[in-house]
């Protein structure tokens, strides 16, 4: 259970939350959004909506560059199906389903036609545009500007305080005011298009808590010195549907971790959506297991009557990629007929297949995940708006804050999900 208690940082002067700041006007809006990715592009239109004065600052030169990339390109913009256990939260992934049940793959689709976009449904309900997703940061930047946002790029955050009863944000060189702030700087993860920790340096300054950052959504290392581990690295390209699991965790309701998905093989590792999800899951010194042919049963296949004058290795040939075959088959039962196997020995050829034990050396990192598990806690957020629990009028959305969704369009929902949120009870 999460237990918050008021914090003193950064109050002073902060005892009304509807007080006007204290400043020439040129400088004054009623909300400050720092970040102009998903999370904040869509608060801001949403804020902006509602007759507030909205000041949106970006550093970067353009803003959205994440999104502009994400899907390869086209934005895996939701999922057809998003709840609560799609998603990783170390304090309980109940905190999402306000924000998720107030705005539904169903409404962002809405949207979508409204901008004209066409969206195409991929494999486990992924929905993506079939335009570049250039064109959804054009949507939302139109959308922000014709509300009577004002959006400024080139202006980094260098810190924040609060005083005259309303924030006071240092950015591009000025000093700006609002009565009301929303961090929407993301995480470090991908640092090639803008992620950085300065998010989670502006939240600690107003005194929340930070969740250690991990990669996550990220490819798995194998290491060279493992002998068993070492034979797959020479599969680099190798693809195929697998089952990968979590054998030592729960995952949702006491069900097993696991997912079936598409295994790619690297020169480093294990990369493609099934090691990607188990990623977010994965804590060093864990155990993989990979079913190499899921929905087939191994041993049936070598009981067959058909089967008992082929070798092993030419039987699984046909099922799974030769060099792959190769690589799991214990050498010495490899080529010999399966009629002469013992039963053990067919088992242990099963097992080699369909429970085949990996352990990880780590993840890829930062340069290579997708996003990052932890950030800010969410027992100090309130669910239902993103507010702050400590500071008056504060609101943290998207990424930064202790929630990471699985592989699949769970992540840009939730950037829409909570910048709702935010922008429908800012100064509310």
């Amino acid at each position: 259970m999460c237990a918050v208690q008021g914090s003193s940082a950064g109050r002073e002067g902060l005892s009304n939350s509807r007080g006007e700041c204290r400043t020439n006007t040129a400088a004054r809006a009623d909300v400050i959004i720092l970040g102009a990715g998903a999370s904040g592009l869509f608060c801001a239109r949403e804020a902006a909506g509602r007759g507030l004065r909205v000041l949106l600052l970006e550093r970067a030169a353009v803003p959205g560059r994440k999104l502009a990339v994400s899907g390869g390109g086209k934005a895996n913009f939701t999922n057809r199906t998003v709840s609560p256990q799609d998603y990783y939260c170390c304090q309980g992934r109940e905190f999402c389903g306000p924000a998720l049940a107030s705005f539904t793959p169903e409404d962002m689709l809405r949207l979508m036609r409204g901008w004209n976009l066409p969206v195409e449904e991929r494999a486990h309900g992924q929905l993506f545009l079939t335009v570049p997703a250039q064109r959804l940061v054009q949507a939302l930047v139109r959308d922000c500007r014709e509300r009577g946002c004002r959006l400024l790029c080139d202006a980094p955050a260098s810190g924040v305080r609060v005083a005259d009863e309303c924030f006071q944000v240092e950015a591009g060189g000025k000093l700006w005011h609002g009565k009301a702030l929303v961090l929407a700087l993301g995480s470090p993860a991908w640092p090639q298009v803008g992620g950085s920790g300065m998010g989670y340096r502006l939240a600690q300054s107003l005194g929340h808590t930070v969740i250690a950052p991990r990669p996550a959504l990220a490819p798995l290392r194998l290491s060279a010195d493992d002998a068993a581990d070492a034979a797959l690295l020479e599969l680099a390209g190798v693809s195929l549907p697998v089952r990968i699991s979590l054998p030592d965790m729960a995952y949702g309701n006491g069900a097993a971790c696991g997912w079936d998905d598409d295994l790619l093989f690297t020169h480093e590792g294990l990369s493609g959506p099934a090691a990607l999800k188990a990623s977010l899951f994965w804590r060093e010194g864990a155990t993989l297991r990979v079913d190499f042919l899921p929905g087939q049963n191994v041993e049936t296949l070598l009981d067959a009557p058909q089967a008992g004058r082929q070798s092993a290795r030419a039987l699984l040939s046909r099922h799974l990629p030769q060099r792959l075959a190769d690589a799991l088959l214990p050498a010495a039962l490899a080529r010999r007929k399966i009629a002469e196997l013992s039963r053990s020995a067919r088992r242990g050829i099963a097992a080699a297949v369909q429970a085949r034990d990996l352990r990880p050396s780590g993840t890829a990192g930062l340069k290579k995940a997708e996003v990052c598990a932890g950030g800010v806690d969410t027992c100090e957020i309130d669910p239902h708006s993103m507010r702050s629990l400590l500071l008056p009028n504060l609101h943290i959305i998207g990424e930064l804050l202790d929630v990471t969704g699985l592989l699949g369009g769970y992540n840009l929902h939730w950037a829409w999900a909570s910048g709702m949120a935010a922008g429908r009870n800012i100064l509310k």
